[in-house]
């Protein structure tokens, strides 16, 4: 799974987490201040770090930055005491995911900031989107691929403004990577990037998410907590899945749009913030217009600018030399780098589908790298499955394979979705939608 830094001064604190992390399948280091955390990162890469803001010694708030100068790549999750939540405010605009307050409610709200942060920390998402000679980020971006060059430079037009994107593609191809990539070519570059998966909560918890809730709101409201809008204030807020949102919930997103103000749950003040939203989806929205599940004055308010990003499969051109690129940083980051793709290897990846997409190509280049023996990984390395294309065997083939594939990645993992959805380098939320159409029953547990 995951490699996690944990750092409080308070032992109980760092004993809960650990045990938590440690029984979802993590790799938990204890670190009991700065001082420590600082010697364990210089030691070794983490996917995640924990720490409380106040500790002796170097604090969190230092912690921080030095972290997101040294190990960018790693996501940070903020610890605050009730009350002084500014604090952690001030370190989400450094660059932190998340922050939980203390005491901690329940190993439950633990175990879901950590899977939306690591969800996140997708290596895809490491990938440098900022030019190094302080010019646009957008700009820095290069592709052979034609449809991807005139998707750069609508971006980088759109970037300049503070008008709401909507960012439409299948799931893998790098929604959130564009995102972060036009917020970092705007005015609010300086701002926090702040963003929310829509797929992960239920309705009562993504409205608090997004809006805060006030002490006593629902049950497990013990006290108050500023929602994600009011801390992306200045910034930029990026709805990723917005075609999973019910529409209960739509409709006060559309107020939100619209009116510029909202209130927390369960409070009755009106708040205001400063924002530019972009949203992504990959879903259909003028058929769930159709059907009656997505609002159409809302999918207007959103698509005041869309973009669309092409599937892997289409962007042949830039297949391998993405993949050349993504594998330094992967050996970069495992330690190996000087780890490079064989041609035989390169071949491989250019012929094969990419039904995950961005997100399937980096899955499969960290697992090859993470078995491969020598200084080069070959073809057998790569592991991948052949599957039969649509043009070569028609659509049924292609159906039955794939679902040949799904139904042998859920038997290995014991009909675990999420696990399975990783070893096949797809969104949980995708191997969801595959399974209902392909008609795939529950595996048999082992």
């Amino acid at each position: 799974m995951a490699r996690v830094l944990v750092v409080d001064d308070e032992e109980g604190i760092r004993a809960f987490i650990g045990e938590v992390l440690e029984g979802e399948g993590h790799e938990v280091v204890l670190a009991a201040d700065g001082r420590v955390a600082l010697a364990a990162l210089a030691r070794g890469s983490f996917h995640l770090m924990i720490t409380d803001l106040r500790m002796p010694h170097v604090d969190g708030m230092t912690l921080l930055e030095r972290a997101r100068s040294e190990r960018p790549e790693m996501e940070v999750v903020v610890l605050t005491a009730h009350g002084t939540v500014e604090g952690a405010v001030q370190a989400m605009k450094l660059g932190a995911f998340d922050y939980l307050q203390k005491p901690l409610q329940s190993p439950n709200e633990l175990r879901l900031v950590v899977a939306r942060a690591l969800e996140r920390r997708a290596l895809i998402d490491r990938v440098d989107l900022a030019a190094h000679d302080g010019t646009s980020a957008l700009g820095h971006l290069t592709f052979g691929d034609p449809t991807m060059v005139e998707l750069v430079r609508q971006a980088e037009k759109v970037a300049r403004t503070d008008a709401t994107v909507l960012i439409t593609g299948e799931s893998g191809t790098g929604k959130e990577v564009l995102a972060r990539a036009i917020h970092a070519a705007s005015r609010r570059a300086k701002g926090p990037f702040v963003a929310v998966n829509c797929a992960t909560l239920s309705d009562t918890l993504l409205e608090s998410e997004l809006f805060g809730h006030e002490k006593g709101a629902f049950t497990g409201a013990s006290q108050r907590r500023r929602g994600k809008v009011e801390l992306a204030d200045g910034g930029t807020f990026f709805l990723d899945e917005i075609g999973e949102m019910t529409p209960n919930l739509q409709a006060k997103l559309l107020r939100v749009l619209q009116e510029k103000t909202f209130e927390r749950v369960g409070g009755n003040q009106v708040l205001t913030a400063d924002l530019r939203w972009i949203a992504a989806t990959h879903r259909d929205l003028a058929r769930a217009m159709g059907e009656g599940s997505f609002r159409e004055d809302l999918y207007h308010r959103l698509a005041v600018f869309p973009l669309r990003l092409p599937p892997l499969r289409d962007r042949k051109v830039d297949l391998v030399p993405l993949a050349d690129e993504l594998m330094t940083r992967v050996a970069r980051g495992l330690g190996r780098p000087g780890l490079v793709l064989r041609d035989d290897a390169r071949q491989a990846l250019a012929t094969h589908d990419w039904p995950g997409n961005v997100r399937e190509l980096v899955n499969t280049l960290e697992r090859a790298a993470i078995l491969a023996e020598g200084d080069a990984i070959g073809a057998a390395d790569l592991g991948l499955v052949a599957r039969p294309r649509e043009s070569d065997a028609g659509a049924g083939t292609l159906q039955v394979a794939e679902k040949a594939a799904i139904i042998e990645a859920l038997a290995a993992v014991g009909g675990h979705r999420k696990r399975a959805a990783e070893r096949l380098g797809i969104g949980e939320r995708t191997l969801y939608d595959k399974i209902k159409a392909l008609g795939i029953g529950e595996p048999a547990k082992r």
